[in-house]
């Protein structure tokens, strides 16, 4: 078995590389060639939660399991919201083969993921970004739209200054090539925005459907659990959804069951999954004022995927730890 650090897996899983890992693994789900049970979450003492998330996958052949803590209150401490592990598996003779840290991994496939949305969704000229969020997940996010859209100026919106504007002052010695403004009134942030990423731990709605402007891409990304939602109904029947993986969607995403339930929406309303999308067999944006929806909740594929590449690209150029547990 070889183990991977997060410095590993931070040399081999550069953003435009997953960006590319995440597409295929996307493409290959909605064709049928994964199994994916659904995630289950474990309270493991106050707000903290364990979610165990199996999967397997015929491109790459291989299969395995993410284990991640999800505790919100790690980043006061410094540390990822998710700590865990990802354990990869051949599916030759069902010896493990590799284990690496979650945390970085699933940071890096999750903004990669709103990446390939993006590029999919997004009009072609998106030049202004939105970010609701400022923790992990939204440096992430804005090296992500970068790769894929020519993005000219970048708005983060977060609920104290001092964290927006740390966020805005990294961003600019990071990235000097947009402008970046902070502040912490999310409707003046979205307004007019191109593309707006929510990347927040938030239980009830912080954007609302009438604060959108037509032509607008949205990913939202930051609610995992049914009784966590970002957006208002508003904003998801307004919007044209697309979603990553349908069942996890139905089960899963707070404000698409809550718009089913309150009888806004159908399950119609799911234009298609991502994977769809980008195989050909479901059209994405229809016009430029068309406003896109990706609600992204994260699946094993990604990460599976994912791992499958830092191992290969591990043995051939010699990095991470080999260990026996025989």
């Amino acid at each position: 078995m070889i183990v991977l650090s997060n410095a590993d897996v931070t040399a081999l899983l550069p953003m435009a590389t997953a960006i590319e890992v995440v597409e295929r693994a996307m493409v290959a789900v909605s064709a049928g060639k994964a199994t994916l049970p659904l995630r289950s979450i474990m309270e493991v003492g106050g707000p903290n939660r364990m979610g165990i998330m199996p999967g397997a996958m015929s491109e790459p052949a291989c299969y395995g399991i993410k284990l991640v803590s999800l505790f919100p209150g790690n980043p006061a401490a410094g540390r990822s919201s998710h700590q865990g592990a990802v354990v990869l598996f051949e599916a030759e003779h069902g010896a493990a083969t590799a284990i690496m840290n979650a945390d970085l991994l699933t940071a890096i496939r999750t903004a990669a993921a709103s990446a390939v949305a993006t590029r999919a969704l997004a009009r072609a000229d998106a030049g202004v970004l939105a970010i609701v969020g400022t923790g992990e997940q939204a440096e992430h996010h804005l090296d992500a739209m970068l790769a894929v859209r020519p993005i000219r100026e970048v708005r983060v919106a977060g609920r104290r200054m001092e964290k927006a504007e740390a966020f805005a002052d990294r961003a600019r010695r990071r990235h000097p090539g947009p402008t970046v403004t902070a502040g912490t009134d999310v409707r003046d942030a979205v307004a007019g925005a191109d593309i707006v990423c929510t990347v927040t731990a938030a239980a009830e709605p912080v954007l609302f459907g009438d604060w959108i402007a037509p032509g607008t891409h949205l990913n939202v990304v930051g609610a995992s659990i049914p009784s966590k939602r970002e957006i208002d109904e508003e904003l998801v029947a307004r919007a044209a959804l697309f979603v990553d993986y349908r069942p996890s969607t139905f089960a899963q995403a707070g404000e698409v069951i809550g718009a089913i339930g309150s009888g806004r929406i159908t399950r119609e309303h799911v234009r298609a999954e991502i994977g769809e999308v980008l195989s050909g067999s479901r059209p994405g944006r229809e016009s430029g004022e068309q406003v896109t929806l990706y609600r992204s909740l994260g699946i094993a594929a990604q990460d599976l995927a994912c791992a499958a590449h830092c191992l290969a690209e591990a043995k051939a150029r010699g990095l991470g730890v080999a260990v026996s547990i025989a």
